[in-house]
């Protein structure tokens, strides 16, 4: 394109004489480099400005749709943060009241304890007077059985050593002694 205009340019200037206008200086100077063709750049430059004047209205509706996504995808990440941050408060919450529970629960068991070991050891006293009592009644009762036997013995062992004595000591003479005796005090021989 802006070669046509270039040529356009070029005609107008009195490119068909023999003489240099100022513009075919100009453009012979600055602009016909070798390599360099500033209309090449001067056409990239209309084509992208066409472009954007053609695209503009497309795309620009096209970006705002896109930026509305992404702020509305940013407003939905913002909640869904603080909806995380509150249920991570919440939770480190009930992990506070777990410590506390757990100490609770730690304080009653020692608690539950300590009144089961006490009720434990006043039932093992008690069991243990009943069985010192039953203990002693046992043995006052063998005490009894065992004097009550020895006393049996002893009277039993006094009659046999006293017979056996009354029977060493009795002869003859002792004998028909006591009997007269014992016929005297009854009334005699009648």
């Amino acid at each position: 394109m802006f070669a046509l205009v270039a040529n356009f340019a070029f005609l107008l200037a009195g490119g068909g004489s023999g003489g240099e206008s100022a513009f075919m200086k100009f453009y012979n100077h600055y602009l016909n480099v070798p390599g360099f063709e500033a209309w090449k750049f001067l056409n990239l430059a209309i084509f992208v400005a066409f472009m954007i004047y053609v695209l503009k209205k497309p795309l620009g509706e096209a970006f705002a749709a896109k930026r509305e996504e992404i702020r509305s995808e940013l407003i939905k990440a913002e909640e869904e943060k603080a909806a995380a941050n509150a249920k991570l408060t919440e939770i480190e919450g009930k992990l506070a009241q777990l410590d506390t529970e757990k100490e609770a629960i730690a304080e009653e068991a020692k608690n539950e304890a300590s009144v089961e070991k006490k009720r434990l050891t006043e039932q093992a006293k008690a069991e243990s007077n009943r069985l010192k009592a039953q203990a002693q009644s046992e043995l006052s009762r063998l005490e009894a059985q065992s004097k009550s036997a020895l006393r049996r013995f002893s009277a039993e062992e006094s009659i046999r050593l006293a017979e056996e004595k009354v029977k060493a000591k009795l002869n003859g003479e002792v004998d028909s002694r006591l009997i007269r005796a014992g016929i005297a005090e009854i009334g005699g021989l009648n």
